[in-house]
């Protein structure tokens, strides 16, 4: 078996012409292409015709994260412009929900572009209807603790939808646009806190939906909010040396309950998000089995592949059955917790047996989640995609894959 902490991110790469990088997305949604993979077989569809190559034991869970408008730019007076990208909440946080309707003030992790030219106690930007200022309290590691401040009357969200503009990944080398707002979405965004999109979801529309629901293809949903870390890339030699950024998880005990009346089905992940999501739910109900009274479930980059969680022999069934109990005697209707599970070749998967990805970059941990899932036949996937006329990464193309185990 694959050892991940030994993989070097050399093996997981492929020659990536910039023009096959999707700039902008296609009119239609779902007009995009859609590669299947199924036991080493590769079709060739559209998106609108992914019902067709599914079947009515399907369960699609699908991430509902809404895309924040997390860039915030600042002008000085000397005509010099600090941009501010919002990455999480600093504090402690309860839900998100929380943190977005705040009102007056909010801390925020970020991501400083332009830092060196800030010099005033204060920056501040707005008009007669709002305005927001920002002091800098300190320098992390990786990023910079920022404080907001602005008029009581509108809440952090209303704040971040007059001041700031949609994040498109650093690959999209264009300035935003007005068709951003809402094509950078899913039509099914839902609870604001990703400062990236599930792309997956962007290709479905609502004739997707009526087409699922017409061959009785059941759908749900998981909310993970997207981080900025997934544009992360990995520098480091070998896997053991690369820190997974971690990522908010956000489920309801219904859609648990769902699933694991519906475990038997197809459970297919539409996005790396969702799959993340699920086989972390999976992994917290391995916790709560075997330590009934822990007070905190959270998922850490490589305890899954370390005792005693990779010696366990414990069902998707019992695993989820035991996170509910956990979450009814902790009085929780919602999991809320972070994950930092890292999906790499050696992974074995509990609960997903299919998922829906677009094509991402070379040497990413996104990935390596697809070599997990379907083995070195990603190579074949990749090199069919590039041969076609596939379109590439966020606003690209995508794929319909059934895992490999």
């Amino acid at each position: 078996m694959t050892d991940p902490k030994k993989i070097s991110i050399l093996e997981y790469t492929y020659d990536l012409p910039a023009e096959r990088i999707a700039l902008h997305p296609l009119a239609e949604r779902d007009a995009s292409k859609l590669l299947v993979y199924k036991k080493g077989n590769i079709q060739e569809d559209v998106y609108r015709n992914i019902a067709e190559h599914l079947t009515a034991e399907s369960l699609l869970i699908f991430n509902n994260t809404k895309v924040i408008k997390a860039r915030i730019r600042f002008q000085k007076s000397s005509g010099g412009v600090i941009e501010i990208f919002c990455l999480e909440p600093f504090e402690a946080i309860n839900e998100y929900s929380h943190v977005m309707n705040q009102k007056g003030s909010a801390t925020w992790k970020c991501m400083i572009g332009g830092v060196s030219k800030w010099k005033e106690n204060e920056l501040a930007t707005g008009n007669d209807q709002w305005a927001i200022r920002a002091k800098l309290i300190e320098k992390l590691s990786d990023a910079y603790v920022v404080e907001f401040n602005w008029d009581e009357g509108l809440s952090f969200a209303e704040v971040l939808e007059q001041a700031g503009d949609i994040p498109l990944p650093p690959y999209i080398k264009r300035k935003t646009e007005e068709t951003d707002t809402e094509r950078y979405q899913t039509i099914y965004a839902k609870d604001e806190g990703s400062v990236a999109a599930p792309t997956a979801g962007l290709h479905f529309t609502p004739d997707i939906f009526t087409k699922l629901a017409a061959k009785n293809i059941e759908t749900d949903f998981v909310t993970l909010h997207v981080g900025a870390g997934t544009f992360k890339p990995v520098k480091a030699a070998t896997m053991q040396e690369h820190e997974m950024h971690a990522e908010w998880i956000d489920v309801g005990a219904a859609m648990i309950e769902n699933l694991v009346e519906q475990i038997d089905k197809t459970v297919v992940a539409v996005g790396t998000t969702s799959l993340r999501t699920l086989e972390s739910l999976y992994w917290m109900g391995v916790k709560a089995n075997m330590q009934p009274a822990i007070k905190q479930l959270t998922i850490r980059q490589w305890e899954v592949y370390e005792p005693p969680l990779i010696n366990c022999n414990v069902t998707a069934t019992e695993a989820l059955s035991s996170l509910l109990t956990w979450m009814k005697e902790n009085k929780r209707e919602r999991i809320f917790t972070q994950s930092q599970i890292l999906i790499a070749p050696g992974y074995h998967f509990k609960i997903a047996k299919a998922i829906i990805t677009n094509f991402h970059q070379p040497q990413s941990t996104l990935l390596l989640l697809v070599a997990a899932a379907i083995g070195s036949d990603w190579k074949k996937n990749y090199d069919y995609a590039l041969q076609h006329d596939f379109r590439f990464l966020s606003y690209g193309d995508g794929s319909l894959l059934f895992i490999n185990q």
